[in-house]
C-alpha cells in the first residue's frame, strides 16, 4: 500500500526519521525489511517464485520477505510477514544477522536494513500473490543451483547466501 510509512535508520540501525515506503524508495533511503529462510526439520529450504509485476519475477527467493512498518517492533514485522505471505503462525525462529541491500530494480532506488531469520516449520505454505509457487529444496540443490543454474535464483537470494549462509558456496 503506498501509505504504508517506514522508519529511515542509518548504517548503525539508528532511527533517524520517517517516511512513506513509496517515498523511501523514490530517493533511497535506507529502511529495514524483516528476511527469512523457512527450513525444515530434516534441513529441506522453502523458496518461493517470484511473480511477474515482483522485483525478481519467475526466480526463486526467500519465502519471506517484507518492510518493517514505522516503529513497528522486528519480531512483530517478522510474524506479520510469515503469515501473509507463506500463511505460517505460531513457529520457531531465531535472529542470523543484518546487512545492507542495495540496488534499483523497476524503477525504484531499493535500501533495505535486511535484517535476517530462520524459521523452523514443516508446514505446507499459502502464498499470496507475491509469488506463483514454491518448493523445497535439499541443501545440495540450492548449492547446484548456485553454481550451475544462478539465473534461477533472484539478486535478492543470492544477497542473502553471500551474506549469511557462504556454506551453500562451498
Amino acid at each position: 500500500m503506498n501509505d504504508e510509512h517506514v522508519d529511515i535508520v542509518n548504517e548503525a540501525d539508528e532511527v533517524v526519521g520517517q517516511t512513506s515506503k513509496e517515498q523511501a524508495h523514490a530517493d533511497g533511503s535506507l529502511h529495514r525489511c524483516v528476511i527469512a529462510e523457512i527450513k525444515s526439520t530434516d534441513g529441506r529450504w522453502a523458496l518461493v517464485k517470484q511473480a511477474a509485476d515482483r522485483q525478481d519475477p519467475g526466480q526463486y527467493v526467500s519465502p519471506v520477505g517484507g518492510h518493517v512498518q514505522a516503529g513497528e517492533p522486528i519480531d512483530d514485522a517478522l510474524k506479520r510477514e510469515a503469515l501473509e505471505e507463506a500463511g505460517l503462525e505460531g513457529f520457531d525462529f531465531s535472529y542470523v544477522g543484518k546487512a545492507i541491500f542495495n540496488r534499483e530494480v523497476n524503477g525504484r532506488k531499493e535500501n533495505h536494513y535486511f535484517i535476517q531469520y530462520d524459521i523452523i516449520s514443516d508446514e505446507d505454505l499459502v502464498i499470496n500473490e507475491e509469488s506463483v509457487g514454491w518448493e523445497w529444496f535439499e541443501e545440495e540443490e540450492i548449492r547446484r543451483l548456485l553454481k550451475e543454474e544462478p539465473e534461477k535464483l533472484g539478486d535478492a537470494f543470492h544477497f542473502v547466501v553471500k551474506e549469511f549462509y557462504s556454506h551453500l558456496l562451498r
